[in-house]
């Protein structure tokens, strides 16, 4: 009898321990998450100066959600404005590279984390010159992140002012130097809406738009075309000959933008795209539904290559060829 008793508290003493160190264990997991979370948020924080002094606004952009209020009026005196994280990157990538040299450093980071969102409070100073003129910003940057997936997003970028330091003449040269020799991240933001605007007048049937996108010795390629359709055409004038029946023979409802994939490309001035083709053929009465591939070179804003890659059987039946 003595035995089982002895045996039973012992037994109970065991169970007790798993249960203590099993908690002990989540506890500890939960907190090295914590930590592991507190520190991508700092590093995503200490990355926005680096990258920023850097001119690396492709980067940059993935540090930020796709919508961010940004606030710098305690600087500028414009009120807080909600924008893209591509608007932003194209304001900072008309300005940034303009300097001769920029350094923001970030220290002091404090975060508090909440859940899928994040409060973060900083000290930064930042440096700007340009020839022998120099300016210094000393402030709080005040950060609001949202967890996407498994990365954090800046949604809220505020700067409250300290101090300032030397002069605010800096930015004239700078932005005229960023507008003389543009960044890739500018040059990449033109090529692709040179894109989007090519497929847009189509859907438009805007064929003043359209003859605006095109170089003056630009080429279209269409390898795949069916027999009896050109796969080659040289020349603006004559690519405009080429699509001029399209008012006429397309529908008013045409879609060649809603499922856009851009691909990255180390040029910034060749873009590679997915793009569905969907409308209806006025001249056959039938419906076309393709998927596009498209290799684009654009320069200044202008189409000098465009290869085209699609379905030859479904163009060649929507077309009656």
């Amino acid at each position: 009898m003595m035995k089982k008793f002895i045996f039973g508290v012992i037994g109970m003493g065991l169970v007790s321990a798993t249960a203590v160190v099993s908690a002990f264990n989540q506890e500890l997991e939960q907190v090295n998450q914590d930590i592991v979370e507190q520190m991508k948020i700092e590093n995503t924080v200490y990355q926005v100066g680096s990258l920023a002094d850097a001119n690396r606004f492709d980067a940059l952009e993935q540090l930020y959600a796709p919508e961010v209020l940004v606030d710098y009026e305690s600087l500028s005196g414009e009120e807080p404005t909600l924008k893209s994280n591509t608007q932003l990157m194209t304001e900072w990538a008309g300005v940034l590279p303009g300097f001769d040299v920029t350094q923001h450093q970030i220290s002091n980071v404090v975060v508090n984390v909440n859940g899928y969102r994040a409060h973060v409070q900083a000290q930064v100073i930042a440096d700007h010159y340009v020839d022998d003129l120099f300016w210094q910003v000393k402030g709080n940057y005040h950060y609001t992140l949202v967890k996407d997936a498994q990365d954090w997003k800046i949604a809220k970028h505020r700067f409250v002012l300290r101090e300032e330091k030397g002069t605010r003449d800096v930015f004239a040269p700078a932005i005229q130097n960023a507008r003389s020799k543009p960044n890739r991240y500018l040059i990449k933001a033109q090529s692709k809406q040179t894109v989007v605007d090519f497929l847009e007048a189509l859907e438009n049937k805007d064929m003043d738009k359209f003859a605006n996108v095109w170089a003056e010795d630009a080429v279209q390629d269409m390898p795949f075309s069916p027999e009896g359709f050109p796969k080659r055409v040289v020349g603006k004038q004559n690519l405009l000959s080429h699509y001029k029946a399209w008012p006429e023979i397309s529908c008013e409802n045409s879609d060649f933008t809603r499922n856009l994939v851009f691909y990255d490309m180390l040029d910034p001035e060749t873009v590679l795209v997915e793009y569905d083709g969907s409308v209806d053929i006025l001249s056959t009465g039938k419906h076309y539904q393709q998927r596009y591939a498209g290799l684009f070179h654009v320069i200044d804003g202008k189409i000098e290559l465009f290869r085209e890659y699609y379905d030859p059987i479904i163009f060649k039946e929507a077309f009656d060829l």
